[in-house]
């Protein structure tokens, strides 16, 4: 049986609480089929989500933020995969738990906001929003401008041992839910919260050396890395190795905060912990691990 971490994305999961129910009911019966045959650890992006709670809240610190995306998500699969375990007799608990990530406060990305947050808008509507309230806009691979935030390289998942210990207990654990809640160490307050939001896909690599899972498993809203995406001459990759993939960076081939970050993490799992990262879209995530969808990396 292998070890599997699961990293959903945020905006796989849609854009507000009902489309995301409707989604991930979808998918619930194929998460099940994976955890009837793998040890899974789930975790997933909120980068929709929290832009939307901070948009609605804007009294809500941006940590809080975070804590509130990771408890709503994770309620929503919580009760749908436990529901769907129940269907098939499968006697297993589905837990979420509450997740920070610590991150160092001189990190070079306060400097250079980066990470995508909230919905999409036109350029006029991000210019004008931008005036109002100083927020910071980025075009997000053709998609339309989204309110970029800091987003710094997580050093620590502080409930890592927790997450590990109730793993090994049988548990599926729903965990690192947003990359998790940055926080930065100060010696006389202890651990405070910080407005950025960490690449949910670096964290889940970061986690899934820690517990040693065989498999990292990016699941988003494409099937396949693509060269030249959205081009006359795109091509989508099957398999490629972690010397490819770097060639494929350098080339400017991945766009920053959305493809680039998965690719660099699935680097990250194959290069220091020698494992297999898969990268597939959320409906073949289980014919993704059989080999008949997404890209794999591996190291080589």
């Amino acid at each position: 049986m292998s070890k599997i971490v699961i990293a959903l994305g945020g905006n796989a999961l849609g854009n507000n609480a009902l489309e995301q129910q409707n989604k991930i009911e979808k998918i619930a019966p194929m998460l099940v089929e994976l955890i009837k045959k793998h040890d899974v650890i789930i975790t997933h992006g909120n980068g929709p989500q929290i832009g939307q709670i901070f948009n609605d809240m804007q009294t809500m610190p941006f940590p809080e933020c975070g804590s509130m995306s990771q408890g709503y998500i994770g309620y929503q699969l919580q009760q749908t995969i436990q529901d769907e375990l129940n269907k098939k007799h499968i006697k297993k608990i589905c837990l979420t738990l509450i997740t920070q990530t610590l991150v160092d406060k001189n990190d070079k990305a306060f400097l250079n906001p980066t990470k995508p947050i909230g919905q999409f808008y036109t350029k006029e509507q991000a210019e004008k929003i931008s005036q109002a309230k100083g927020y910071k806009f980025k075009e997000d691979a053709g998609r339309g401008y989204r309110r970029v935030v800091p987003s710094p390289i997580p050093k620590q998942i502080i409930e890592e041992n927790v997450i590990k210990k109730l793993n090994e207990d049988g548990y599926i654990v729903i965990a690192l839910g947003g990359g998790g809640i940055p926080v930065i160490y100060d010696k006389e307050k202890g651990l405070e919260g910080i407005d950025a939001v960490i690449d949910k896909d670096k964290s889940a690599a970061l986690l899934a050396r820690q517990i040693d899972a065989d498999i990292l498993l990016i699941l988003t809203a494409v099937d396949k890395v693509c060269l030249n995406y959205g081009k006359e001459n795109e091509i989508e990759l099957d398999k490629t190795t972690t010397s490819e993939a770097h060639k494929y960076i350098e080339q400017g081939q991945f766009a920053q905060g959305s493809m680039l970050p998965k690719v660099e993490a699935c680097l990250d799992f194959a290069e220091k912990h020698h494992g297999t990262a898969i990268i597939a879209s959320l409906e073949n995530a289980y014919a993704a691990l059989n080999g008949k969808a997404g890209t794999v990396i591996e190291e080589g």
